[in-house]
This record gives C-alpha cells, sequence and structure tokens, in this order.
C-alpha cells in the first residue's frame, strides 16, 4: 500500500510540472492554460491527500504497536 501511494505522490508531482508547462503565463485565464491550472490545482489537492494519508497511516502504526 505505501508503494503505491508513493506512486500517486510521484504521478501527482509529474502532473503539475507538466501542467506548469502547459500555462501560457501572458494570459493564464484564457483557453488552454485555465485547463492546465485547474489540472494544477487537482493535482495539488491530490498530492496534500496523499500526504494526509502517508501520515495518519504512519500514526496508526505508532499507536498500535503500544
Amino acid at each position: 500500500m505505501k508503494i503505491f501511494i508513493k506512486i500517486l505522490i510521484v504521478l501527482s508531482i509529474t502532473m503539475i510540472l507538466f501542467n506548469l508547462f502547459m500555462v501560457d503565463w501572458e494570459s493564464p485565464m484564457e483557453g488552454q492554460s485555465s485547463v492546465a491550472l485547474i489540472g494544477i490545482m487537482a493535482s495539488l489537492c491530490a498530492f496534500l491527500l496523499l500526504i494526509i494519508l502517508l501520515i495518519s497511516m504512519k500514526i496508526s502504526s505508532k499507536l498500535r504497536r503500544k
């Protein structure tokens, strides 16, 4: 499970980087740039949720040991 989550984290980071290169910084709210910005926000949300999941799994395993 931890390996799968780490793979998903790497995928979300690559999606962020890919969408950063797709944004036209001259007009970021027009055309495909707005889609890229939405993709960046979605990837950031996925990244944060996966990090929270990893942290909660670590806390859960430490509580079980006690």
